[in-house]
């Protein structure tokens, strides 16, 4: 038999490099008013509104429950967008855009502008939001 230069138990032990993982994001951005859960009650008020409005949908209360409702769920989602755009977590530029184009196409509709004014003002109020978002967000980053 031969000379063995090292003993089997004495085998060097070289350590497995951990795989490669992106860096953490951290955590969310927290709301101003953190302890009170605020967006999750707005939410949860507005999901309700909505199932009262669409029981009671063929009258005119339940048309306003209905409206009050998707306004106060959406403002909650509005919310968490916001404060994760702007603290540079996630980028939410395009749904952000489409708040200040829906909210012009609305006037104009309701000032009884031509019907071909109203979808071009809005997709020209959503690009420029959207370019000015998008820089927000790379600048925050």
């Amino acid at each position: 038999m031969g000379r063995r230069s090292r003993k089997r138990g004495d085998a060097i032990v070289r350590p497995v490099p951990a795989p490669a993982t992106p860096p953490a994001r951290g955590e969310r951005p927290r709301a101003p008013w953190h302890p009170l859960p605020l967006v999750e009650l707005s939410v949860l008020i507005g999901l309700g509104l909505l199932v009262w409005g669409l029981i009671r949908r063929d009258d005119d209360g339940g048309r306003v429950l209905l409206v009050c409702g998707l306004a106060l769920a959406s403002l909650g989602g509005l919310d968490t967008a916001l404060r994760e755009h702007f603290a540079g977590f996630k980028p939410h530029a395009l749904l952000l855009a489409a708040l200040p184009a829906v909210l012009t196409a609305g006037v104009l509709f309701f000032a009884r502008a031509p019907g071909i004014v109203i979808p071009l003002a809005g997709a020209v109020v959503f690009a420029a939001a959207f370019a000015g978002l998008r820089r927000a967000f790379r600048r925050g980053h």
